[in-house]
């Protein structure tokens, strides 16, 4: 059984191959890229009910299937040109499940 749906203009067909041959693994995964706190919150609470929240904005929804939900700021914050705050950031990511933007900024802040 096949289905073709498009997200965002992007056009995807999947398969169901059967959960006795393939299973999700953390290689199939999908982000979601969020503009703030609210859309981090709003997406981690909806996709993690009933799944399993990981490290550092890692969860699988209930189904299994894996999501790192994302501030916009991450990425920014992580190849700022002062390796050191961008060092920072990322020590303080590593010990978040949910990605907290205000703890970031704070971590980059730091002096």
């Amino acid at each position: 059984m096949t289905v073709i749906f498009e997200l965002d203009g992007q056009r995807f067909m999947a398969l169901n191959g059967g959960p006795d041959l393939f299973t999700f693994s953390e290689a199939v995964s999908f982000q979601a890229s969020c503009k703030n706190q609210d859309e981090v919150d709003a997406f981690w609470s909806k996709l993690s009910e009933g799944g399993e929240e990981g490290p550092c904005g890692w969860l699988k929804d209930k189904f299994g299937l894996s999501w790192q939900i994302v501030p916009t700021v991450l990425p920014e914050l992580l190849s700022d040109p002062d390796q050191e705050k961008a060092q920072r950031v990322m020590q303080a990511m590593l010990g978040m499940k949910k990605i907290e933007i205000e703890a970031l900024e704070r971590a980059a802040a730091q002096a």
